[in-house]
């Protein structure tokens, strides 16, 4: 099998199993529509980025739904708790796949540290696929998590936008504010007090 069999039989791999959604967003299975922005969001960041971050974006919310929110207790601790566990998860399905498309185990093992965000700051992998990530939150998805937060004020707003910020390496904030995504428009104010305190 050569190099591009075996990677688009990952992608089909994973898309397959993100197909299986059962909930929707336009008319697609939701982590199906989620896995293919972060596919394209890596190619206009990072064009040339390596094979296992491109697998990596590509599973990064793979099967999400089978590990509900409501499944860990409704507390702080539990929220982080519910993360903790859904990288793992994330990272084992993953690894799963890789395997059953022919990857070796060095890569495999790349990919799933990646996907389970463990030290973003010294591992490269992990630090891109956390600059798309923030990229495909702020261009697709902050604007209706405002919507679905009214009780929020702006100090709450100016703090979520700065944490995202911070998660980003400094490549990715430049690609942001140069253009590189479409700024939701409405909370654009909010993003430049937040990113200039």
């Amino acid at each position: 099998m050569n190099d591009s069999t075996r990677f688009n039989r990952a992608i089909a791999l994973i898309d397959a199993a993100n197909s299986e959604d059962p909930r929707r967003e336009e008319d697609e299975p939701k982590e199906l529509l989620y896995s293919k922005r972060m596919s394209e969001m890596l190619a206009r960041f990072a064009p040339e980025a390596p094979e296992v971050v491109k697998l990596g974006v590509r599973a990064q919310h793979i099967r999400r739904w089978a590990v509900p929110r409501d499944s860990y207790p409704m507390t702080r601790e539990g929220y982080y708790a519910w993360r903790t566990g859904l990288y793992k998860f994330h990272a084992e399905t993953a690894g799963a796949l890789l395997r059953e498309a022919g990857y070796d185990e060095e890569t495999v093992a790349r990919v799933m540290l990646a996907v389970s965000k463990r030290s973003l700051r010294s591992n490269p992998d992990a630090q891109l696929l956390e600059d798309v990530a923030a990229l495909v939150f702020i261009e697709h998805y902050m604007l209706d998590f405002a919507a679905s937060k009214p009780d929020y004020d702006e100090a709450k707003w100016i703090g979520i936008v700065q944490k995202t910020w911070r998660k980003m390496s400094g490549a990715a904030q430049q690609f942001a504010l140069g253009g590189g995504i479409r700024l939701p428009e409405a909370l654009i104010p909010i993003i430049q007090r937040a990113i200039a305190a």
